[in-house]
């Protein structure tokens, strides 16, 4: 197993991750095609958006504010359904965000002190625009405490954290969202799900659509007989497409991240709406032994309007 730092620099300026520029979703297409053929055959990938060194996925690739929810599970859908192994970040499955960070002594992490003196006194930045910079960067984002429920401090502890609790644990928290059928986490149960009753997840072919749209990240799987098609707008507008999906028009929808469910593509033309991902399925031929999704994840489709 192979974890590569690459696609977490891809949002990085000239001036490194204290630069920070917006994300060139075919920048991430070609990375990820690149990592996925390379270990295709000698290795296997370790899939992540978060860890403690990184700010958290859904304020970083996604939208935190008007689309929180439905770019948090767009995240999850299109890294789930690769070739490798997922990894879930504590918070990442509730959709937890970037911390508020209004001054220097709030940061706790030694690389974010550290820069806020050299930009500051070395460099001659002004305080304001590092800390806006630091707020967007800093590892401290992903080290707050977890948000169990919307009591003090998160329900993490009864004494005194390391790092406050975000303030918006009170909205984003576990207690809120398990057992609720529209949540991030449990969009994220439903990926592990799949990925554990659908072999085509693990063992499937890899093969990136649309390899040069500015918004859209979509490819297939397939393994004996199985086809699976991910579609994902990664953006805050709507987006038509033409592109190889005329034989999609009756396969399964699965695991669509909108609570109305996805209709799926139209002869060759897709449309997806702002942060849109749903999993299509077909099937040439089943081999035995495989093992059908769960019915809950399979979805009636969206009434055309």
């Amino acid at each position: 197993m192979v974890f590569q730092f690459e696609h977490v620099g891809l949002d990085h300026g000239p001036g490194g991750k204290w630069d920070p520029i917006p994300l060139s979703v075919a920048a991430l297409k070609e990375n990820t095609v690149r990592w996925q053929a390379a270990l295709a055959d000698v290795g296997w990938n370790s899939l992540y958006w978060n860890n403690h060194d990184q700010p958290r996925a859904v304020s970083r690739f996604g939208n935190d504010t008007e689309y929180r929810e439905l770019s948090a599970k767009l995240l999850g859908t299109v890294l789930h359904l690769q070739r490798g192994t997922p990894y879930v970040y504590q918070g990442e499955e509730l959709g937890m965000t970037n911390a508020t960070f209004l001054a220097p002594d709030d940061f706790r992490d030694i690389e974010s002190v550290n820069e806020f003196i050299d930009a500051t006194t070395r460099r001659g930045l002004r305080p304001d625009v590092v800390l806006a910079a630091m707020g967007r960067a800093s590892r401290d984002n992903a080290r707050t405490p977890m948000q169990w429920d919307a009591g003090p401090q998160a329900g993490f502890t009864t004494g005194t954290p390391w790092l406050p609790a975000n303030p918006n644990h009170v909205t984003i928290n576990a207690a809120d969202q398990v057992g609720r059928p529209d949540s991030v986490f449990e969009h994220y149960r439903q990926l592990i799900v799949l990925r554990h009753t659908e072999p085509a997840v693990v063992h499937g072919d890899f093969t990136m659509l649309l390899a040069d749209h500015p918004t859209l990240f979509c490819y297939t799987r397939v393994f004996e007989g199985t086809e699976l098609l991910v579609l994902a707008n990664m953006s805050d507008t709507a987006v038509t497409a033409t592109g190889p999906f005329g034989g999609w028009a009756a396969a399964e929808v699965l695991v669509p991240n909108y609570p109305d469910g996805f209709d799926g593509p139209d002869g060759d033309l897709v449309s997806l709406r702002p942060w849109e991902a749903a999993v299509l399925r077909r099937r040439v031929g089943v081999r035995a032994g495989t093992v059908d999704s769960p019915s809950a994840l399979i979805r009636p489709r969206r009434a055309r309007s």
